[in-house]
């Protein structure tokens, strides 16, 4: 189907192939390339085995990791689309289809319940942010980790009980972390930014306590010795590098969980000709929840 697009993601890893890198499991795409991996938009025109009722609906897809979003236009293959409800909007599900999809899979592994005392790193970020709300929603208290003022708003927007928003750049953020969880310790951590900060959030957690990484936005991923895992039996895993066999399912439930309210994407818009701008933001560690051009239509 051809999409007019209203919305397309942007992520570090388009940052990486614009300075020559590319994916770390992929080839170096061939040039000249248009990045972008999800798009939102309506249906322009669709292909000749394509039912035709598609045409004019809105949708969302997320159209493969080296596959031209940043346009007025996109293809995408008939079976990537999912029709979207009125009520979210085309950056949303734009967060939803890539960064939402992520947060599903991270939360299958956590394995959450009401009685878990969570930490989430980066909660300021587009992955982060949803999974703090999805814990909330399951009924675990959180504790939202997020870097220097400018970003304590993208946390404490989502007044709720059972948050506790700590700025890790002040030094005596896990003395404040235990004063607030009454000197307990937290049984979970959801760690998407790695180096010291998650090493200090290893170190609080709880015996039998599970830390989960799916990435290191600091550069460096947390260091864990033989020693951490066996003096408390904490269990470290990673949802990196499996294969992973139902997208379509977590893509569905994330847009499911957008509709219904259990989950509002924190996006971070730039019109279509600013992506440069966009990028350097991703750069600098400056952005704010999901990053997203968006064209005029999205307006």
């Amino acid at each position: 189907m051809l999409v007019k697009v209203a919305a397309a993601g942007v992520h570090a890893v388009d940052t990486d192939i614009r300075q020559g890198g590319g994916p770390p499991t992929l080839p170096k795409p061939q040039l000249p390339m248009t990045p972008g991996r999800e798009v939102a938009g309506t249906v322009e025109a669709v292909g000749p085995d394509v039912e035709g009722s598609w045409a004019g609906k809105r949708v969302v897809a997320h159209v493969g990791f080296l596959s031209g979003g940043y346009a007025e236009y996109a293809l995408a293959p008939a079976a990537s689309l999912h029709a979207l409800p009125d009520r979210v909007g085309f950056p949303e599900a734009v967060a939803a289809i890539g960064t939402g999809r992520t947060a599903q899979l991270v939360l299958d592994a956590a394995r959450l319940t009401p009685d878990d005392v969570v930490v989430v790193t980066g909660a300021s970020g587009g992955l982060g942010n949803q999974l703090m709300q999805l814990a909330l929603s399951l009924g675990a208290r959180v504790v939202a980790l997020y870097g220097g003022e400018a970003k304590r708003a993208a946390v404490t927007a989502l007044r709720t009980d059972g948050l506790i928003p700590l700025d890790t750049s002040e030094q005596d953020w896990a003395e404040r972390m235990k004063h607030e969880l009454k000197d307990g310790s937290p049984s979970v951590v959801l760690d998407g930014v790695g180096g010291d900060v998650a090493r200090t959030a290893l170190e609080s957690l709880a015996r039998g306590g599970r830390h989960l990484i799916f990435g290191w936005a600091s550069g460096a991923p947390v260091q864990v010795a033989t020693e951490d895992i066996v003096e408390r039996s904490i269990t470290v895993g990673s949802v990196l590098g499996a294969p992973i066999n139902a997208l379509r399912d977590l893509e569905t439930r994330s847009l499911e969980a957008v509709a219904q309210g259990r989950v509002r994407p924190l996006v971070d818009e730039y019109p279509l000709a600013d992506a440069a701008k966009a990028h350097t933001a991703i750069e600098t560690r400056a952005s704010r929840g999901k990053v997203v051009l968006v064209t005029d239509m999205a307006r």
